[in-house]
């Protein structure tokens, strides 16, 4: 976990849109993406917490997996140009949601935590894929689901850690703080 520390200290606000790194580096802009943004990091981490905390053990496989085949899905729909209703505020929702989640330990089954975990998922993915660069896609998707399974693995490393619940809360706290503050 030590390597990915300092990345999710960093500070980000510069790389929080796209263009900001280079269309010439499609990997290096796929995998600034979801660290770029304070939501996307939140709600990845909070996948991780909530999969080291799922009450069924398959979940600490399947809900980051399930995260990240949704958010392949969103990005082949956000490259194509297809809309999906309100895909920021579900981005926001998703943080404070899957913290709570975490927070509140609730451990549904897989049959509930997967579809919620798969729509976060979709949503996210759509953002990556609608912002992205027009060449280098293959690159551009290595980038973004390899940073967004690094975020899903710090999240599952500091669940073994413990304090869930408190990182649960605070993941829930910073979403309603992104979502009211200017």
């Amino acid at each position: 976990m030590k390597p990915i520390l300092p990345l999710l200290l960093m500070p980000t606000a510069a790389f929080a849109h796209p263009g900001h790194v280079g269309h010439a580096a499609p990997f290096a802009e796929g995998w600034m993406h979801p660290l770029g943004g304070t939501d996307h990091v939140l709600a990845m981490v909070a996948v991780g917490l909530w999969a080291a905390t799922a009450a069924d053990r398959r979940g600490l496989w399947a809900l980051p997996l399930c995260f990240v085949a949704a958010m392949l899905a969103g990005g082949a729909l956000g490259v194509a140009g297809l809309p999906l209703p309100a895909v920021e505020p579900m981005i926001l929702a998703s943080s404070v949601i899957l913290g709570l989640a975490v927070a509140l330990a609730l451990r549904p089954s897989l049959g509930f935590a997967l579809p919620v975990v798969a729509v976060f998922g979709l949503m996210h993915g759509h953002a990556h894929g609608a912002e992205g660069p027009a060449s280098g896609l293959a690159a551009y998707a290595a980038g973004f689901v390899l940073a967004t399974a690094a975020l899903h693995l710090a999240g599952i490393a500091l669940g073994r850690l413990g304090a869930t619940r408190l990182l649960g809360a605070a993941t829930a706290a910073a979403g309603v703080a992104l979502a009211v503050l200017p």
